[in-house]
C-alpha cells in the first residue's frame, strides 16, 4: 500500500504530496486524515495523509516510520475545506490544514502536548498480614471503590508505592481534562414574542445565511442559544464565534446556566494543553456546543447543524497572516457543504453584509427593541475644542461631573480610549524629532509604569531617558494619550474611586480577562477603563455611564473602513449603559462633532450612517460595489522591493483587463522588523482570472529567496 503524504513544510514550491510505502504492521492503523511520522532527506518530519492506493509512479520509495494516531483528526468534511482555503487564500496548503488544529495535535513535531493523567488507587483482595500504618490507609477506602491522588494527599508516595508493590493496592492512570468547572443553576429565560418571531424566522428560511440585525440589550444571545436548543433535539451540534477574549466568560456562564457542561472552548486564552483537551473531547464527541474566537469555526463537530457570529462587523474574525482566511467565509462554505445554517448578529453589521440582507442575498431579521422595553441611553456630544482652557487634562468638566453623580448614586462607569500605553510617542521639542523603532518604520508608545519605549509592532523596548537620541539634548516629552495617562488622571481626579483597567497590557496573564469581569461585576470598581474590548457584548446591570474619552481615534486611520470603525465602536460601547432597570447616558468627547460617523452613533441611527457611507464607498469605488485584493511585496532590501513591486504591476496590468490597479506605494507602515513593504490594490467587479494570474505570481515568488509576494483577498485594513 501506498500513503500519500503533505509534509509539515509550509514552503510553497515543496507544497505537495510525497508518497511513500506503508509496511504491514501499519496497514491496519493508517487511514485518510491522520498524522504520521516520515523520512524527509536526512530529517524525520511529521505529515498528514492525504491519499492510500496500491502503486506510485516513483520508484525506490522510502517507508513510513509510525503512525501518531489513533483516531483520524481531519475527516473528510476538513481535508476538503483545507482544499478550499488553499485555493482561495493561494497559502500552502499544509498550513491550511495547520491552522485547523491545536498545537498539540499539529503537524509540527517539535508542537507536543501531552495528556493530563490523574492516579486512581483501588483496593485489592488482602491475602497477608499489614502493619497498623498500612491500615489506616486501607480503611480510608471503607465503602469507597477508588480514591483519587488528591484524596489520598495527607499520604507519602513513598508508602502508596510500597502498598502498590506488595500488592495492597492497585493504581491506574486516567486521563482527565485540565478544564474544569462548578456547577451552575439551570436558568432559562423566556423569549419576547419578537425574538420568537426571530426564531422561527431563522430556521424555517431557505437561505443559508441570516443576518440577525438587533440593537445593543435586544437579547440576541437568548435568540442564539433558543436556536441551539431547537438544534439539539433534532440531533445537531453548533458553534458558537465571539470576537473577543473578554466576551467569552460571560457568554460562557449564560451558555452553562443554559446548556450544563455540553460545550468546548477554543480560544487562545487556554493554555496549549486545555486547547488540546477542548479539541479531543470534540472529536470524541463528547460535546454538542463549541464556543470560541476565529479558528473555532474549523471545530471537527459531527452532525453540524448551526454556526453562529456574534458581533459580526469585527475584524478579529479575518486572520492578517497566512493562510488570510475569513471565519464567516469558511462557516459559509461548511453550511454549504453540510446542509447547515449560518447566523451573523451584530447591532452595526459590516456594509458589505447589510447591503446582502437588504438585496435578499442574506436572510435579513431585525430586532429593534431592547428587551425589557427601555428606551436605548441618550448620548451628548461634547466639542473639545469649546472645551480647550477648561477641561482637567483629557476630561471635559460635563464628564468629570456625570462621574461624580454616577458614583454617588453607588452605580458604575465604563470609559473608553481605543489606545494603550501612557502616551502615543515620544518627541524632541528642540529638534523635532520622534523616537522611532530601529526596526519599524513608527514612533514608539510610552509605558509610564514600566518607564519603557515599546514597539506594539516587533515588541522592541528601549528604557525612556530624557535625551534625545538626535540632537542629545535632554528635551523628550511624551505626547498623546493612552489608557495609562487616563488611569492616572482618574486617580487624581477620583481619589476614592477603584478603577479597573483592562487593555493588552493589563490582561496578558492567564485569567486576567475574567478577574476583571467578575470583579466589575461583583462592584469591586467604581470605573471601568479600557480599549475596545471593553466596547462589545459585555452586560453590567450596575452601569449607568459610558465615556468616550477621544471619539476620533479611529478617523485618524489611513482606512477606507474608518468611519465605520468609528460609528461601530461608538454604536457599542454606548449599548453597554442603561442595560438594566436603571437609565443609562452617554458622553463623547469629540473634535470633530459635525462628522456624520460620529454624529449617527449619538442618534445610534444606523441607517442613516449606511445610507451616507454607501455614497462614499460608490464614488471611490470600495467594497460592496468591488472587490479588493491586496498585494504586499516585501524585501530587506528597500529597492530590490520596489523593482518586483513594479514587475508585479505590469504582470497585473498585462493579464488584468478589467482590473483598477493602484500603485506600487509604501505600505501603511513600510518598515517593519527590518523588513520594507510594498503595496498594490486592485479593484474588481469581474475578473474571471484573477485566482489564476495571482497563483502563478505566488507560486514564482515562492522560488525567489529575497523577495516576499502576500496576497490577501477582501482585506479588512489597507
Amino acid at each position: 500500500m501506498i500513503a500519500g503524504v503533505l509534509v509539515e513544510i509550509t514552503n510553497k514550491s515543496l507544497d505537495r504530496v510525497f508518497d511513500y510505502v506503508v509496511p504491514d504492521h501499519l496497514i491496519d492503523d493508517i487511514k485518510v486524515g491522520k498524522r504520521v511520522e516520515v523520512p524527509f532527506g536526512p530529517r524525520t518530519l511529521v505529515g498528514f495523509v492525504l491519499e492510500l492506493k496500491n502503486s506510485s509512479d516513483i520508484s525506490n520509495l522510502k517507508e513510513i516510520f509510525k503512525v501518531l494516531d489513533k483516531e483520524v483528526i481531519l475527516n473528510k468534511e476538513l481535508l476538503d475545506l483545507g482544499r478550499y482555503l488553499h485555493k482561495t487564500t493561494l497559502a500552502s496548503l499544509v498550513s491550511c490544514y495547520q491552522i485547523m488544529l491545536p498545537k498539540g495535535l499539529n503537524v509540527k513535531s517539535n508542537n507536543k502536548v501531552s495528556k493530563k493523567l490523574k492516579k486512581l488507587y483501588y483496593l485489592n483482595d488482602i491475602d497477608r498480614k499489614i502493619t497498623t500504618k498500612q491500615q489506616k490507609i486501607v480503611d480510608l477506602f471503607k465503602n469507597k471503590e477508588k480514591l483519587s491522588r488528591d484524596e489520598l494527599k495527607d499520604v507519602s508516595s513513598s508508602v502508596l508505592n510500597t502498598l502498590v508493590k506488595n500488592n495492597v493496592l492497585r493504581v491506574e492512570e486516567v486521563e482527565v481534562y485540565r478544564l474544569g468547572y462548578e456547577k451552575l443553576k439551570r436558568k432559562i429565560n423566556h423569549l419576547t414574542n419578537d425574538q420568537e418571531k426571530v426564531v422561527d424566522n431563522i430556521l424555517y428560511t431557505d437561505k443559508i445565511v441570516s443576518l440577525l440585525y438587533g440593537v445593543t440589550g435586544s437579547g440576541k444571545t437568548e435568540v442564539y442559544m433558543e436556536l441551539i436548543a431547537r438544534c439539539l433535539t433534532k440531533g445537531l451540534k453548533s458553534i458558537v464565534l465571539v470576537p473577543e477574549i473578554a466576551l467569552t466568560p460571560q457568554l460562557i456562564k449564560r451558555f452553562r446556566e443554559r446548556f450544563g457542561n455540553n460545550i468546548a472552548l477554543l480560544h487562545s486564552a487556554l493554555s496549549e494543553g486545555e486547547k488540546y483537551d477542548e479539541y479531543r473531547k470534540i472529536v470524541r464527541d463528547e460535546v454538542d456546543i463549541v464556543i470560541g474566537a476565529r479558528s473555532a469555526v474549523f471545530a471537527p463537530l459531527k452532525n453540524l447543524g448551526l454556526i453562529i457570529i456574534d458581533e459580526c462587523h469585527s475584524d478579529s474574525y479575518k486572520q492578517d497572516n497566512n493562510p488570510r482566511y475569513n471565519a464567516k467565509d469558511v462557516a459559509i462554505k461548511r453550511a454549504e457543504d453540510l446542509g447547515a445554517k449560518v447566523v451573523l448578529g451584530s447591532a452595526t453589521p459590516m456594509l458589505e453584509e447589510y447591503a446582502r440582507g437588504l438585496k435578499n442575498v442574506f436572510n435579513l431579521v431585525t430586532l429593534d427593541k431592547r428587551v425589557n422595553g427601555k428606551e436605548l441611553p441618550k448620548v451628548e456630544l461634547i466639542d473639545m475644542n469649546k472645551e480647550v482652557g477648561k477641561s482637567k487634562g483629557y476630561f471635559s468638566l460635563p464628564l468629570i461631573d456625570e462621574i461624580n453623580k454616577t458614583i454617588e448614586k453607588g452605580e458604575q462607569v465604563i470609559l473608553l480610549l481605543n489606545r494603550r500605553g501612557y502616551s502615543s510617542f515620544v518627541t524632541c521639542s528642540n529638534c523635532g524629532e520622534s523616537v522611532k523603532c530601529p526596526n519599524c518604520d513608527i514612533t514608539l508608545t510610552y509605558h509610564k509604569s514600566s518607564n519603557i519605549l515599546r514597539c506594539h509592532y516587533c515588541g522592541y523596548a528601549t528604557k525612556y531617558e530624557v535625551t534625545c537620541p538626535n540632537c542629545h539634548e535632554d528635551s523628550l516629552k511624551d505626547l498623546g494619550v493612552g489608557t495609562e495617562k487616563i488611569e492616572e488622571e482618574l486617580k487624581d481626579l477620583f481619589p476614592v474611586s477603584k478603577i479597573i483597567r483592562m487593555d493588552v497590557d493589563t490582561t496578558s496573564r492567564k485569567g486576567a480577562h475574567q478577574r476583571m469581569i467578575d470583579d466589575f461585576s461583583k462592584g469591586k470598581a467604581n470605573i471601568l477603563l479600557g480599549t475596545q474590548m471593553v466596547a462589545k457584548g459585555l452586560d453590567f446591570p450596575n452601569v449607568t455611564l459610558v465615556g468616550v474619552i477621544n471619539a476620533d481615534t479611529s478617523l485618524m486611520l489611513p482606512d477606507f473602513r474608518s468611519s465605520e470603525k468609528t460609528f461601530d465602536l461608538l454604536s457599542q460601547v454606548a449599548g453597554r449603559a442603561g442595560r438594566a432597570s436603571k437609565s443609562g447616558k452617554v458622553i463623547f468627547q469629540t473634535f470633530n462633532s459635525d462628522n456624520y460617523a460620529i454624529r449617527y452613533a449619538k442618534e445610534n441611527d444606523y441607517k442613516s450612517f449606511y445610507k451616507e457611507e454607501m455614497k462614499v464607498r460608490k464614488l471611490m469605488k470600495y467594497p460592496p460595489y468591488y472587490y479588493l485584493v491586496s498585494l504586499n511585496i516585501s524585501s530587506k532590501d528597500s529597492k530590490l522591493a520596489l523593482v518586483e513591486a513594479k514587475k508585479c504591476e505590469k504582470v497585473c496590468h498585462k493579464y488584468l483587463d478589467k482590473t483598477i490597479i493602484l500603485g506600487p506605494s509604501p505600505a501603511t507602515i513600510f518598515k517593519k522588523q527590518n523588513i520594507y513593504h510594498y503595496q498594490l490594490i486592485l479593484k474588481y467587479q469581474y475578473q474571471d482570472n484573477i485566482y489564476e494570474v495571482l497563483e502563478k505570481l505566488v507560486n514564482y515568488y515562492a522560488t525567489i529567496n529575497k523577495v516576499n509576494l502576500e496576497v490577501d483577498f477582501n482585506p479588512i485594513h489597507l
